[in-house]
């Protein structure tokens, strides 16, 4: 069934990129409810190479501004949350619990290349469904790439067994922020039935 337009509306058609938010928190609950939304998303084998650093103190910030370029730095800081989403390029060490109905793991081990691959399409996809799963609970989402991925990754996974996609701040929209919305491509222009 079909969900309301008003569902429709909020999670895509009225739904808008944020550059600002008001200042007002995001709890934690909150941000535990859109990962225990956002998992249920399919990922190839059930793989779920993303992971989510959620940004919300102040040396947290700090450790993240230096990696943020110019036009998303104030925007970023301001920012009640900043969603740091990553994709762990050991993934297969999960599919033993994720997928115990077959061995996937091996099929993985000692390809980097392979993996790299799977594991960021894979969590490319978990990003798409954070922002889904944050517009549904409420929250509005600025997400973006402006940054640099070598900075994030050397500031928050020193391991280098995860590694930083993009970028997604959270928040209670300022409406004052938001700009005339771009068009989009129609169907035709964008899409073909064969």
């Amino acid at each position: 069934m079909p969900l309301a337009d008003a569902c429709l509306d909020q999670i895509f058609r009225t739904a808008r990129t944020y550059n600002g938010f008001l200042d007002r928190p995001v709890s934690t609950a909150t941000l535990r409810d859109v990962f225990d939304l956002l998992k249920w998303g399919p990922t190839s084998a059930n793989s779920s190479p993303a992971r989510f650093v959620f940004v919300t103190s102040q040396a947290a910030k700090e450790k993240l501004r230096p990696a943020l370029s110019e036009g998303n730095r104030d925007k970023t800081m301001a920012a009640p949350v900043t969603v740091i989403v990553a994709y762990d390029t050991e993934f297969y060490e999960r599919m033993p619990q994720l997928y115990p109905q077959r061995d996937f793991r091996s099929g993985f081990l000692g390809k980097p290349a392979v993996s790299e691959t799977f594991a960021f399409r894979n969590g490319t996809l978990q990003g798409a469904y954070l922002i889904v799963a944050a517009r549904a609970l409420g929250l509005d989402c600025g997400p973006m790439s402006g940054f640099d991925n070598a900075k994030v990754d050397a500031a928050f996974f020193p391991d280098h067994r995860w590694k930083s996609n993009f970028l997604c701040n959270l928040g209670y929209g300022d409406a004052a922020t938001v700009p005339v919305r771009n068009p989009r491509l129609s169907f035709d222009e964008a899409c073909r039935i064969e």
